[in-house]
């Protein structure tokens, strides 16, 4: 464990320990250079001798530091401090997604939908980019203050175009595709199976798959069908269900080809819960779920990879010991109660002999006087006495039925249904729902697959339609107490964001809300209040950028908080695009939020005279009103023409340096705020009269 004040490569100073994981600690720690806060995963001791492992710790980490998503947890670097490997990661206040569904219980639908999306998005990218995660599951997903969720701990995985025939890392047993557990070939979909079962937990509370040993839970992903989530939570609708069911066949191709077919799928469940566009492919009508033979089973236990996959030896991991170890167990208590059973059984032989003799001497008798009883009660008439055959009895009722499920069926589809099984039924009014249609059965009394006594009434209320949406009020400059109470009193929860300072809102006030004022909303949902910590009264020391490269210069700035402007000029002395000097004298310290002006090289002047005909724009363009960090589209038009400049999350003020149509001095900049689920655009910015100018 690292002690806090503890320095890491003269940068990073340890400020505490935050979390434990499988093979790493992780630390809250500060950046000096950037002056910024990050995470620290620091390799454990066990591992640090490991070559294999601890190299290839590295190339994962490297590979997963070249991946930039809003919903991944960002790596920044990867380092070694006396012999111990560390990275350094984005820091998200929160907690994580486990955390959440226990605080919780389970998760509406739409939100549940909305954090699957998220997810889903960022593995589309690292898909994209040839990386496999290899460990979906709650733990490894973070819900950051915002409501952000961010998936994190690339640390299992690897290059998708690495060999990753039996790989022996394995993560939580509870969340791993069949094909992880056999120890054989991983890849996109296995991580879309661990999203299925994510998804199932957030909607029920609980996972498909539990046992009392890691082998246990193994087998059942291998061998046994899951309960469908809508009987534990009929609220579910069928879209929703079919997606999570389609996302954990045992079968890979049978599953979602990739990530962007999911998120498609989720998306339409929004707009079509109860559709029927989910296709799960056809399976062989004549193959049968195959049981494993004991040999199988043991190769499972003892890690051995399944026919057809390469059966090269390989070191068993720590939890391949540790289920090794139960198993010995075991055996070893079975065998002992078999010698038991055998000497009673011994011991037993002897006396059975006799016990049976007895037995016989005793129904013979039984027989004997009971065939003298039935031909006495024949001759005298008391059985059959009329000649005729006694009549048939009726067939026995059965002693329970299993109640239906009827969510989402007409009233007489409903009825029907009941009634063909023997079971009475009762109207019980009308409810709101969001899922349901209006006059469809939207609650039922007793849960679908209950074994309940043959004539039991099932009460069932019809949808009155959605529950009627809110608007968010304007909070803005009331007290935290009186937002509270005004959401409160629309049965909307909240959350509370202190991280914001403000120039113009006084601390303690609230600075605005998430979804803004205005946005539809509806009961339960979950609104974030922004409350203003005031005037941010930090200040920082301005670091010299002469001879430093525009863009680096531009990043290592704004990450200080201070507002970057950038003149151009031609310099026949310093290369194109690097600073030549800055109007803030370096070393001196200023208040976060000071503007900085770079003058950065244009290049020769003399060159730039050769390149005629070319026109550029160098513009400023401040963040649209109440953007909360969404991603954006950029747009310039010009002459009619539309030109996509930037697509996707960025800072502000953003510069805008970019080449026109020759000979036009002017054109049109619109920043379209996109929702980050749908990407759907949520508000329009123009800029009329953007200059450009012609490069001498």
């Amino acid at each position: 464990m690292l002690r806090t004040g503890t320095f890491l490569q003269n940068r990073y100073e340890i400020i505490s320990c935050i979390g434990s994981g499988g093979m790493a600690n992780v630390y809250k720690a500060k950046d000096h250079k950037l002056n910024r806060m990050v995470a620290i995963k620091m390799l454990k001791e066990e591992f640090r001798g490991d070559r294999a492992f601890v190299s290839k710790f590295r190339v994962e980490a490297q590979a997963a530091a070249g991946l930039t998503h809003a919903n991944i947890v960002n790596v920044y670097d990867v380092g070694e401090e006396g012999g111990v490997n560390f990275i350094v990661m984005e820091l998200v206040e929160g907690i994580t997604l486990k955390e959440y569904i226990a605080k919780k219980g389970k998760l509406p639908v739409r939100e549940a939908t909305s954090i699957a999306l998220q997810v889903a998005a960022g593995l589309e990218t690292a898909h994209a980019n040839g990386i496999i995660h290899r460990d979906v599951k709650p733990q490894n997903i973070i819900i950051s203050v915002d409501g952000k969720a961010k998936i994190a701990d690339f640390g299992i995985a690897r290059a998708a175009t690495s060999n990753t025939i039996n790989s022996n890392v394995m993560g939580s047993v509870h969340y791993s595709a069949p094909e992880q557990t056999r120890g054989g070939y991983s890849d996109a979909k296995s991580d879309i199976y661990s999203m299925g079962i994510t998804m199932y937990e957030m909607l029920t509370g609980r996972v498909p798959y539990d046992g009392d040993s890691t082998v246990e839970v193994a087998l059942k992903h291998l061998q046994e069908e899951m309960i469908p989530p809508r009987r534990i939570s009929p609220e579910i609708p069928r879209s929703t269900e079919q997606i999570i069911l389609k996302c954990t066949q045992k079968s890979p191709d049978r599953r979602y080809s990739n990530m962007t077919e999911l998120i498609r799928d989720l998306k339409e469940s929004l707009v079509d819960p109860d559709g029927s566009f989910v296709t799960i492919p056809t399976v062989n009508r004549d193959a049968h779920t195959k049981l494993l033979s004991k040999d199988e089973v043991s190769r499972i236990k003892k890690g051995s990879s399944m026919p057809g996959y390469d059966e090269t030896p390989k070191r068993p991991s720590p939890l391949e010991e540790l289920e090794k170890q139960e198993y010995g167990e075991r055996e070893e208590q079975r065998e002992r109660t078999r010698r038991k059973k055998r000497r009673t059984s011994r011991q037993e032989e002897a006396e059975s002999g006799e016990r049976i003799v007895l037995f016989v001497s005793i129904a013979a008798a039984l027989v004997i006087g009971l065939v003298a009883l039935f031909l006495i009660g024949r001759m005298t008439g008391l059985i059959g006495g009329s000649g005729e055959p006694a009549k048939q009895t009726e067939q026995a009722s059965p002693a329970t039925v299993n109640v239906p499920d009827i969510l989402g069926k007409s009233e007489d589809e409903a009825r029907e249904t009941l009634r063909a099984l023997g079971l009475g039924y009762k109207f019980t009014g009308e409810t709101a729902s969001d899922v349901y249609a209006k006059d469809l059965v939207a609650s039922q009394s007793v849960e679908a697959g209950t074994a309940v006594a043959p004539n039991t009434t099932v009460g069932y209320q019809l949808s009155s339609g959605p529950s009627a949406a809110l608007t968010v009020p304007d909070l803005t400059r009331l007290s935290l107490e009186e937002a509270q109470e005004a959401l409160e009193s629309m049965n909307l929860t909240y959350q509370v964001d202190t991280s914001r300072y403000s120039d113009t809102v006084q601390q303690g006030l609230v600075l605005t809300t998430n979804p803004g004022p205005g946005s539809s909303v509806h009961a339960g949902d979950v609104v974030t209040i922004y409350v203003s910590q005031g005037p941010d009264s930090s200040s920082v020391e301005v670091p010299d950028m002469r001879g430093k490269y525009v863009d680096d210069a531009n990043a290592v700035l704004s990450n200080l908080g201070l507002y970057v402007y950038i003149v151009t000029e031609y310099s026949d002395t310093v290369q194109k695009d690097l600073v030549i000097d800055q109007d803030v004298e370096p070393g001196s310290t200023v208040p976060t939020g000071t503007a900085v002006t770079v003058i950065v090289s244009g290049g020769s002047a003399t060159t730039q005279g050769q390149a005629s005909g070319v026109w550029m724009c160098n513009a400023q363009l401040l963040a649209p009103d109440n953007w909360d960090g969404e991603p954006v589209r950029i747009i310039l038009e010009q002459n009619g023409t539309e030109t996509t400049i930037f697509e996707g999350t960025t800072t502000f003020p953003y510069l805008l340096s970019v080449q026109g149509q020759a000979g036009v001095t002017g054109g049109t900049v619109t920043i379209y705020t996109l929702d980050p689920t749908s990407w759907d655009i949520l508000s329009t910015t123009v800029y009329d009269g953007v200059e450009f100018s012609q490069v001498p």
